[in-house]
């Protein structure tokens, strides 16, 4: 039987991969945006794994939020990228902060 640390292992584990590629990728904006779901996701994941062995449905309605707001996050990101792209043919982080004014 799985356990509820087994869960959480790999929700840390999960976590932990997205902040390596936070920190490791600072160039591709993309990569950053997958980074930060999987980190969202691996953070849902353990809210499941507290609803279920406790009994409570809590956990699982903060999940619907979060990915609700995840899922709006990634369509602003992604639409901010695309009018970043058409204006400076590239997507790269170090010309994104060129935009300081």
């Amino acid at each position: 039987m799985i356990s509820m640390s087994h869960f959480l292992i790999l929700g840390a584990i999960l976590f932990c991969i997205s902040v390596a590629g936070i920190f490791l990728n600072r160039k591709n904006v993309i990569i950053i945006l997958m980074a930060v779901e999987l980190m969202l996701l691996a953070v849902n994941m353990n809210f499941v794994a507290f609803s279920h062995f406790l009994g409570d449905i809590a956990g699982q309605v903060f999940v619907f939020f979060i990915l609700t707001v995840a899922a709006a996050e990634a369509a602003i990101g992604l639409a901010i990228l695309v009018v970043l792209f058409r204006n400076r043919r590239s997507i790269n982080v170090d010309d994104i902060n060129s935009l300081n004014g």
